[in-house]
């Protein structure tokens, strides 16, 4: 009997050997880069962070400079650090403050309250909290679907409102394919595929293939959605993947794309069209955002940055923060 044993043994022994080893997780290419808030914020001069308690959540933003105040909203999958080239030009005239809107950053990740009507009344309150009545109101991405529902339900608040290659939610968006037209070349440009507004709602997934993973992720996105792939360097990367790479990060950032049939619900509830000056600056999206703002707002003004992507503002800086200052300044000596 021994010897069988011993054969036996051998044979699982030379079959364990054999099994192919589990794939060992990609090495984060961004470990060891200081990406804390407070690094971050060292480097702007005159800048400081701050925190509210707003409407039920602590919102976290950095503030500098001095004059009429600026709100600054960053979209997915990025956060208050998406405006740093424009911050200090914008300062020397104005009181800045860019915000991690609610599920974002350094600030709170609550369960609910992600439909942009909710999360307008977060800045709404935020200004007062500032000891603001009114405020000059700017947003990409996500934070433009937010100015859209601030403009909406605050104009009294909004001393005028800017979006920076997307506006408000368009009812469209409900109409959504999950697939591609035949024959195109799967290149996003060519696509403009969302493909990841549905991924996003699914519950529970994404953490789990995320986590940890979030630089995999979001390298999609920069490969994609940047005309100047330099335009956001390997640091800025860093930020954004730090802030995303936890549960509650993907968590939060995912609530912005569930409330989305709440947020279609609201913005059809809103006038036809909103008055107050409105200034749309393009890159990517420019058709998509001159389309809607030319149908939802009175008289807006247009620019399209013909050589920048989705991120305006870090892949034409100057030219952003040109237009931005060139509107406000118009707006308030009218």
């Amino acid at each position: 009997m021994m010897p069988m044993r011993s054969t036996i043994a051998a044979a699982v022994l030379s079959l364990a050997f054999a099994m192919p080893t589990p794939a060992a997780e990609p090495e984060n290419p961004y470990q060891g880069i200081d990406v804390s808030d407070e690094t971050l914020v060292s480097e702007l001069a005159g800048f400081e962070r701050g925190f509210a308690e707003v409407n039920g959540v602590r919102l976290h933003y950095v503030e500098g400079g001095e004059g009429t105040p600026i709100i600054l909203m960053p979209g997915w999958p990025q956060t208050w650090w998406a405006f740093h080239k424009i911050m200090p030009a914008l300062a020397q005239k104005h009181h800045v403050v860019a915000v991690d809107i609610r599920g974002m950053g350094a600030s709170e990740k609550p369960e609910g309250g992600y439909d942009k009507k909710t999360m307008a009344r977060d800045i709404q309150e935020l200004i007062h909290a500032l000891g603001y009545e009114k405020a000059h109101i700017v947003g990409h991405d996500i934070g433009s679907h937010v100015a859209y529902a601030f403009a909406a339900n605050h104009p009294e608040a909004a001393w005028s409102t800017t979006y920076l290659d997307v506006a408000g939610l368009p009812a469209s968006i409900k109409d959504l394919k999950l697939l591609p037209e035949p024959g195109s070349s799967g290149d996003f440009a060519d696509t403009f595929f969302l493909w990841w507004f549905a991924f996003h709602q699914v519950n529970g997934m994404p953490e789990k293939l995320i986590e940890g993973r979030a630089h995999i992720y979001q390298e999609w996105f920069w490969d994609n959605l940047l005309y100047d792939s330099d335009a956001i360097t390997t640091r800025d990367r860093a930020v954004y993947a730090n802030a995303y790479n936890s549960a509650g990060g993907i968590r939060g950032g995912n609530g912005w794309y569930k409330a989305y049939p709440q947020d279609l619900v609201d913005n059809a509830a809103y006038p036809e069209r909103i008055e107050g000056p409105t200034l749309g600056i393009g890159g990517l999206g420019h058709v998509i955002l001159a389309d809607f703002m030319e149908k939802r707002h009175v008289d807006p003004e247009l620019v399209h940055l013909q050589e920048s992507g989705h991120y305006v503002a870090e892949e034409a800086p100057d030219e952003v923060t040109r237009l931005i200052l060139g509107f406000i300044d118009g707006v308030e000596n009218r």
